[in-house]
């Protein structure tokens, strides 16, 4: 039986505290957060732009913390979720491996690729598991697309289109959000997203172009894959409260079209050069349930075909820095 530890309680760790309560083989023995003031509102209703996160958490049974050393200290944890703000995720991933704890931190991994070299290097050092949290791949309709593109059954991809759309996220108590210095600025928050799903995808692109409005609550931006795909994401933070919350792609095959829309019935459908359109069948759980659920097992000891690695999340940090970048300076940037 793993024993977990959630380290912040905002929206983010309300998802992991659902998923891991969903989760055999292990236990949710501590909580870490700083503020008394959302320990005490545990048992309230969420805040987010997703649905998901636990509507009550039931602490009967945990040990709460508002020490980080401490709850490390106690040994009281096999693995951890980090669910904090981006600018606190290196030193608290580098501390928790120096203890021996395996790390499932949320993305983005970190504010800089040198930031995220430190946490390659204390995960080599360690031997625990490091794993952020990149949900997209792990999210049913996404990894069917991955694996019909990557199949070949359709021929080859000419085309993609990326979207994600929300309001501002205002839910958190101080709105770090909003702090470009602790969390990237909608680019490295929302935007990655779609950018970490097309370098899973695609592989690192040989160069990027963007375009975003100065404070780039938007973001969109062309993928440069000679000889490949023309590939394309936008993303926005500006959409009006009433709009809610939209992801989407459109990939285009020589023989097929593949959709997805959150926010459409049905949201995903494969339509073939010939024939009808269809759904094809989709993995359970949606895409923080199995990313957990693979990190648990890998954290267990269990041998895996790695979906994400801390490399890969290092290089889309890399990625989303040249994208804002380009939008910054409004030029083509190369990788």
């Amino acid at each position: 039986m793993i024993r977990v530890g959630i380290v912040g309680l905002g929206f983010m760790g309300r998802m992991h505290y659902r998923c891991w309560k969903a989760q055999p083989g292990a236990t949710i023995t501590a909580i870490c957060e700083a503020n008394p003031k959302v320990l005490a509102d545990a048992g309230g209703a969420p805040k987010g732009n997703v649905q998901g996160a636990a509507d009550h958490i039931d602490l009967a049974g945990i040990k709460t913390y508002t020490d980080f050393d401490a709850m490390l200290a106690s040994g009281e944890v096999d693995a951890i979720s980090i669910t904090l703000p981006t600018f606190v995720h290196p030193d608290t991933t580098i501390k928790a491996l120096k203890a021996g704890v395996h790390v499932l931190c949320e993305k983005p991994m970190a504010l800089n690729p040198a930031e995220c070299d430190r946490m390659v290097a204390a995960a080599e050092e360690s031997g625990k598991v490091l794993q952020v949290g990149h949900c997209i791949r792990f999210w049913p309709e996404y990894v069917v697309a991955r694996d019909l593109i990557r199949s070949g059954e359709y021929g080859k991809p000419i085309a993609a289109s990326f979207r994600r759309f929300s309001t501002a996220p205002n839910w958190s108590p101080d709105n770090w959000f909003a702090d470009e210095s602790r969390s990237g600025g909608q680019p490295l928050d929302l935007h990655i997203h779609d950018t970490d799903y097309i370098h899973y995808v695609f592989g690192m692109p040989a160069a990027v172009s963007s375009i975003a409005d100065p404070p780039q609550a938007y973001i969109s931006s062309q993928y440069f894959y000679p000889g490949g795909p023309a590939v394309v994401a936008e993303s926005t933070w500006r959409m009006a409260p009433s709009f809610g919350f939209e992801m989407s792609f459109n990939v285009v095959l020589e023989k097929a079209t593949i959709v997805f829309d959150c926010t459409r019935t049905p949201a995903f459908r494969v339509c073939p050069a010939e024939g009808d359109a269809f759904t094809p069948e989709l993995p359970p759980g949606d895409g923080y349930t199995r990313e957990i659920d693979h990190f648990a097992r890998a954290a267990a000891g269990e041998t895996l075909e790695p979906v994400v690695t801390p490399f890969q999340s290092r290089e889309t940090i890399r990625l989303v820095t040249a994208e804002k970048e380009s939008a910054r300076e409004g030029r083509r940037v190369d990788l």
